[in-house]
C-alpha cells in the first residue's frame, strides 16, 4: 500500500513537472538555448549542491564556453537564463514594461520590502520621480561634504596600519566609511561606523547583506522553509537582525517627522526647494527628510514606505560602493604608473594642502580617476550581473525567452569581451579616455557594452552619488599614501555584490612626512 501510494505521488510530480516545463523547453530547444543536463524535477538542483558564492564565476564561465553567450539552467521548476549578448541586454534594459527583477532578488525583500530596487508598475514610476530629486545637483554638493568628512576619518584610521609592510585587507576599512557616509546621507543620523563598528544597526546591516544574497547559492537554504529547517540558528539571527534594522530605521523617522510636525506647529517650518539659494547649506537635507516632505506635500509615503525606502538606499549605497573602491584600491596599488597619473592629477586640481576641503566641482575634474573608476567596475563590476523576470513570452531577434523566465544579464563576462574592449584582461584605464569612440557604429553609451549602473528606466538613480562618494574615497587615500602591491591575488566571488575570497589587500606607506 505504501509502496503504491509513494508510486502514485512521484507520478503526479513527474507529470506535474513535465506540464509546467514542457512549454519553456520547447521554446528554449527552438531558440537554441540549450545548458548543463537537467533532471526530471530537481533540474540542475544536484549540480547547484556544488556552488557556492567562491565558485558560482567559475561555473557560469564554464557554461558560456560549453553552451554559447545564452545558455539555460533549470533549479527545481524555477527556469533561469544567463546571456552576455548585448542584443538581449538592449531589448531588456530598454523595455518600459520589462521591469520585474529576476526571482532571486526575491531573497532581498524580507529586508528592503517594496522598494525602489524590486518595486514595479504604478508604486515604482511615482517613487521614482519623487526621488530623482535626490541626486539633484544642489543637494549633492551638501552630501560631498559629508563625503569629505567621512574620507578623512578614513585615511586617519589607516594611519595606524601605514608602515610599508602591513598587509591590509581594504573592504574591512572602506566599508565602514560608505557607511558612514550612506547612513548620514540617507538618514541624517551619525552611526560613527568608523570608530564603532560594533553599533548594533551596523552590525545586524552587515550581517543582513551578507546571509540574504548567501542564501540564494545555497540549495539547502534556497526556500523558506527549508531554510527553517536546515539552519534554524542563522534563520532566527536573520529575523532579529532583520528587527534591529528596522526598529532602528523606524525610531530616526518617528523622530525626524515629529521635529517636522513641531516646526510646522510654532512656523518654522521651511520645505526644501531646489530654487533655494540655501539647500546646499541646510542642516536637514537627508534622504529622509526629503521623502518626509514629498509625504507631507501628499504623496501617499507612509512610514512604512519611507522605512523600505531608506533601507533600499542603504542597501544599493553601502555594498556596490565599497566594492568599487576596494577593487580600485587594488588595482592601483598593482599598477604604479597608473597611481602616479593619479597622484600628479590630485595635485594639480586640488592642491598642496592634503587636509583642504574638497568640492563637487574639484571631484568632477578628476577626469583620469574618473577612468580608473570606470575600469575598475569594468573588470570588478559591484553589482556582476543584473535580472530580470518574464511574465510571457519575449522574443528577441531569432531567439525566444520564454514566459515566467528569471534571464540574468551577466556584466561581469560581458565586460571583458575582446570585441569591445581589446585586451580586456589588461588594467587599462586610458581606454576611458574616448569616449567616442565606436563599435559596430555605436559609440560605448549605445553599444550596450558597458553598464556598471546597469541602464534603461531601471538603472542605478544614484550613480551620480556614487562616482562622487568613489572619487572622495580614492582621492584622498591616494593623496596620503602610496599603495602597495602586497598580500594574496584576489579571487572573485559573486553574490549579489562582487568581492573576493582572499580578500582585497594592499599595504601603505604615508607620502607626507
Amino acid at each position: 500500500m505504501l509502496l503504491t501510494l509513494l508510486v502514485g505521488a512521484l507520478t503526479l510530480l513527474l507529470t506535474w513537472d513535465f506540464v509546467c516545463k514542457r512549454h519553456s523547453y520547447a521554446v528554449l530547444s527552438k531558440s537554441g538555448i540549450t545548458g548543463p543536463l537537467s533532471l526530471p524535477l530537481v533540474g540542475c538542483g544536484i549540480q547547484a549542491l556544488q556552488l557556492g558564492a567562491d565558485n558560482i564565476i567559475d561555473y557560469v564561465g564554464s557554461c558560456f564556453s560549453s553552451y554559447g553567450k545564452t545558455f539555460r539552467l533549470w533549479i527545481l521548476n524555477e527556469s533561469q537564463v544567463y546571456t552576455t549578448q548585448l542584443e538581449h541586454f538592449e531589448a531588456i534594459l530598454s523595455s518600459t514594461t520589462l521591469l520585474e527583477k529576476g526571482q532571486l532578488y526575491e531573497f532581498l525583500r524580507p529586508f528592503l520590502n517594496d522598494g525602489l530596487l524590486v518595486s514595479v508598475g504604478k508604486k515604482w514610476h511615482s517613487r521614482r520621480k519623487v526621488f530623482s530629486t535626490v541626486f539633484h545637483f544642489k543637494i549633492l554638493e551638501h552630501y560631498v561634504g559629508i563625503m569629505d568628512k567621512q574620507a578623512d576619518i578614513l585615511v586617519d584610521s589607516l594611519q595606524q596600519v601605514a608602515d610599508g609592510e602591513q598587509v591590509v585587507d581594504t573592504l574591512k576599512y572602506v566599508s565602514l566609511a560608505a557607511l558612514d557616509i550612506i547612513t548620514e546621507t540617507a538618514m541624517g543620523v551619525q552611526v560613527n561606523a568608523q570608530s564603532d563598528p560594533d553599533f548594533p544597526y551596523i552590525k545586524a546591516l552587515k550581517s543582513v547583506v551578507y546571509i540574504q544574497p548567501d542564501r540564494m547559492l545555497k540549495f539547502s537554504q534556497r526556500y523558506e522553509w527549508l531554510f527553517r529547517v536546515t539552519a534554524p540558528l542563522l534563520h532566527r539571527k536573520l529575523v532579529s537582525d532583520i528587527r534591529i534594522m528596522h526598529d532602528f530605521t523606524d525610531k530616526v523617522i518617528r523622530e525626524r517627522r515629529e521635529a517636522v510636525e513641531r516646526a510646522k506647529a510654532d512656523g518654522t517650518y521651511k520645505p526644501l526647494s531646489l530654487g533655494d539659494e540655501e539647500i546646499g547649506r541646510k542642516p536637514q537635507m537627508a534622504f529622509l527628510d526629503i521623502l518626509l516632505q514629498a509625504s507631507i506635500q501628499g504623496s501617499p509615503l507612509t512610514d512604512a514606505d519611507i522605512r523600505e525606502e531608506v533601507d533600499t538606499f542603504m542597501f544599493e549605497g553601502d555594498d556596490t560602493t565599497s566594492s568599487g573602491v576596494a577593487h580600485a584600491l587594488y588595482s592601483i596599488a598593482r599598477h604604479p604608473a597608473v597611481q602616479a597619473k593619479i597622484y600628479e592629477e590630485l595635485v594639480r586640481v586640488l592642491g598642496n594642502d592634503p587636509r583642504a576641503a574638497i568640492s563637487q566641482s574639484q571631484l568632477q575634474q578628476l577626469k583620469y580617476l574618473e577612468c580608473v573608476i570606470k575600469e575598475t567596475m569594468r573588470l570588478y563590476p559591484p553589482v556582476p550581473a543584473v535580472g530580470r523576470y518574464t511574465r510571457k513570452d519575449l522574443k528577441i531577434g531569432d531567439q525566444i525567452i520564454p514566459a515566467h523566465t528569471s534571464i540574468y544579464m551577466v556584466l561581469y563576462f560581458a565586460h571583458r569581451d575582446p570585441k569591445y574592449f581589446p585586451d580586456p584582461f589588461s588594467f587599462k584605464p586610458e581606454r576611458f579616455l574616448d569616449d567616442t569612440a565606436e563599435v559596430d557604429g555605436k559609440p560605448q553609451a549605445a553599444n550596450f557594452s558597458y553598464l556598471p549602473f546597469s541602464a534603461g528606466p531601471k538603472n542605478c538613480i544614484g550613480q551620480k552619488f556614487a562616482m562622487l562618494e568613489m572619487k572622495m574615497l580614492l582621492g584622498k587615500v591616494v593623496r596620503y599614501y602610496e599603495l602597495l602591491p602586497k598580500g594574496p591575488e584576489i579571487r572573485p566571488m559573486m553574490n549579489f555584490i562582487l568581492r573576493s575570497a582572499t580578500g582585497m589587500h594592499i599595504a601603505l606607506r604615508p607620502r607626507l612626512k
